[in-house]
């Protein structure tokens, strides 16, 4: 416990202080070191990427993504399994405690980070496509970290099956996703028993055979997130929006707070300047997963024609989980009077927040939604081990369901009891990934751009003539 004490800390506390005017002090952890220079490096090296190509994300989202492979999936299934894992427990109660910890300046911050994470997370699944594999037992392909890390340290022709730190960060992948088991089930048997008075024991038995159901099948997974996305996604949105007009009065004020309290002067004086960006950093960072390497395992999947489509795409999936679905969370949470949800915290805190504007509609529907939120992350992390798990024990079915099968189990312990252990797996699994990700990202980092110009200069100029041509016929 004490050696695993000591990494978490290493990975997530902080290990550098800047002092900051009014005797605050800004603390940066190995992870914020780390993600947010290599973010802005990508930027930069990208030419503004998320600024420049936002349309062109938006058309390769609505354009006809048509899988080759029978058993492969499209770019755009990919980008719903991926945004299935980053639209979690984090959108609801994480962006809740950001700004219970940094106000509401640390949802500014938590949109700069989206806007600096996409580079990254372009870079990481062009990469994956790059480098993507066949799979021979669920069809279509395969990929993620674990084999770009392969290839960049094991040359080709080498009678070598395993790199070292391809290894290392497929065994923090099923690590972390182990934690991130147990806490889903924690999180839908409390809400639910919050929400509609349900014992623990019957909700979870009820979703681990649910579960079952889904991930024991060979290809059930993205059929159901195909479903279970866009519909929870769009009601979380929808419902946000309803709220917002309802309290359109008081948006000027909200938008005055947030930046206010985001570069603001009494922040400063009073010390609080520091809490205030790194709670919206480090959210922003632990929500939308770009670096982490978890996203890429869906992006390689994808069957799409050009590899900077499915980076466009993932880059896009990081707008959608930071700027869309944590606003909306952020928006519930400031248009609540302050004297109603002070001293409260976590699913109170939101609870009540939804009660205020919906009333005890507002209390089911955000248990259903954090469910949903919830429920949606087990699946996809359950077909980002699939391919972890092949690099690790080879292709056989016997690993495959072995590791479905724990997951379940942590997954049944999580709904009945909270273990701190467990969950601190999951911080720990997803701070490891993101440094064995990170050491290889940057020397390869030169392919993915390559690949950025080729579609631009090929696909893209390509697309404008076809345009052209249809505007003049």
């Amino acid at each position: 416990m004490a050696i695993f004490r000591a990494v978490y800390n290493i990975l997530w506390g902080d290990i550098i202080r800047i002092p900051l005017p009014g005797g605050s002090t800004l603390g940066l952890s190995l992870l914020v070191l780390i993600l947010v220079p290599a973010g802005l490096y990508f930027t930069i090296r990208t030419r503004f990427l998320p600024f420049r190509l936002f349309p062109e994300m938006l058309k390769v989202t609505l354009e006809n993504n048509k899988k080759i492979e029978h058993e492969g999936i499209s770019g755009v299934q990919a980008l719903i399994v991926s945004t299935a894992c980053r639209v979690g427990m984090g959108n609801l109660v994480g962006v809740v405690a950001a700004i219970s910890a940094g106000g509401a300046g640390a949802v500014f911050w938590m949109w700069v980070i989206a806007l600096v994470g996409s580079s990254t997370a372009f870079i990481e699944a062009t990469l994956a496509q790059l480098y993507k594999e066949k799979d021979p037992l669920y069809g279509g392909y395969r990929g993620g970290p674990a084999y770009y890390i392969h290839h960049l340290f094991i040359k080709e022709g080498s009678k070598r099956k395993h790199s070292v730190l391809a290894c290392l960060f497929a065994a923090s992948g099923l690590i972390c996703w182990f934690g991130i088991s147990q806490v889903t089930g924690n999180s839908i048997s409390s809400s639910f028993e919050n929400a509609f008075h349900i014992p623990p024991l019957y909700s979870t038995i009820a979703l681990v055979a649910v579960a079952a159901v889904i991930v024991l099948r060979k290809n059930a997974t993205v059929k159901v997130l195909d479903i279970m996305v866009p519909i929870m996604a769009a009601c979380y949105f929808f419902i946000t929006i309803f709220i917002i007009v309802k309290n359109a009065g008081q948006l000027p004020s909200v938008f005055e707070r947030i930046f206010a309290e985001a570069f603001g002067f009494r922040q400063v004086v009073g010390g609080g300047i520091g809490a205030v960006i790194m709670n919206g950093a480090k959210r922003g960072l632990f929500s939308n997963e770009a670096g982490s390497g978890s996203a890429p395992c869906a992006a390689a999947a994808a069957d799409i024609s050009h590899p900077a489509k499915e980076g466009l795409l993932q880059a896009l999936g990081v707008f959608i989980d930071t700027l869309v679905i944590c606003t909306c969370s952020a928006m519930i949470m400031l248009l609540t009077p302050e004297s109603m949800t002070s001293g409260l915290e976590g699913m109170d805190l939101l609870q009540t927040a939804m009660q205020y504007h919906l009333g005890e509609f507002g209390v089911i529907f955000i248990a259903v939604i954090l469910w949903l939120f919830s429920f949606s992350t087990f699946l996809g992390i359950l077909f980002y081990a699939r391919s972890n798990v092949a690099y690790l024990f080879g292709d056989n079915w016997i690993s495959q369901t072995i590791y479905k099968v724990i997951a379940l189990v942590m997954l049944f312990i999580g709904g009945l009891a909270a273990y701190q252990f467990v969950w601190d797996l999951g911080d720990v699994g997803v701070g490891l990934m993101t440094v064995f990700n990170m050491i290889a990202l940057i020397p390869l980092a030169p392919k993915a751009l390559e690949s950025l110009r080729d579609y631009e200069n090929n696909e893209m100029k390509q697309k404008k003539k076809v345009a052209g041509e249809t505007e003049k016929q």
